[in-house]
């Protein structure tokens, strides 16, 4: 990957990188107290107009996820949310990491369901996400360990942290015995 794109307000990008993809979904209420659902994707079959809130709702919410099972994330996907001018979250970033497969919904507002590609620092500046799938990274991890640096092994410290720095004493040592009070008598 030797080439790099670039777009207005985007930064450079390896040219095999495709476009983050975006789903929404919507709960609309209409004048008659009936509520109906839309989805960004034309394709989807939508049930009729209903005068049960929740039920909807329910749909809603499941259908979203299930875009989120079907898709599934793409290690090459590039930031949905940064393409779109960083339009989930109010404080513009430089868009890097591994791609997510994120769904926002706001429990507050309670209407609109939007699942998401977006890059590790887009997810971490959006509220109300829930991360449905993390991408495998594209290049392969290495297996052994570097020639200059020796693997290090994690020493458990007591109260069941591991450290790679921490080194297991040698010999375990015993507390020592606290000096004796002695008790005042009450008279």
């Amino acid at each position: 990957m030797t080439s790099t794109t670039t777009g207005p307000d985007l930064t450079l990008m390896p040219a095999a990188r495709v476009p983050g993809r975006t789903w929404t979904v919507r709960l609309t209420g209409h004048p008659d107290h009936t509520v109906s659902v839309t989805c960004s994707t034309a394709a989807c079959r939508m049930p009729p107009r209903s005068k049960d809130a929740a039920g909807m709702r329910r749909f809603a919410a499941e259908h979203a996820r299930a875009h989120g099972r079907i898709a599934g994330v793409r290690p090459n996907a590039a930031c949905g949310c940064g393409s779109a001018g960083c339009a989930l979250h109010e404080s513009r970033v430089e868009c890097a990491g591994t791609s997510l497969l994120v769904l926002v919904h706001n429990p507050a507002v309670g209407q609109v369901w939007t699942l998401a590609e977006v890059c590790q620092t887009c997810a971490r500046n959006i509220p109300h996400i829930t991360i449905l799938a993390t991408a495998k990274s594209a290049v392969p991890a290495p297996t052994a360990s570097s020639p200059e640096r020796p693997a290090q092994r994690a020493a458990v410290v007591p109260g069941g942290f591991s450290s790679p720095e921490a080194s297991p004493e040698p010999a375990a040592r015993r507390p020592r015995p606290r000096p004796q009070r002695q008790r005042r008598s009450r008279g």
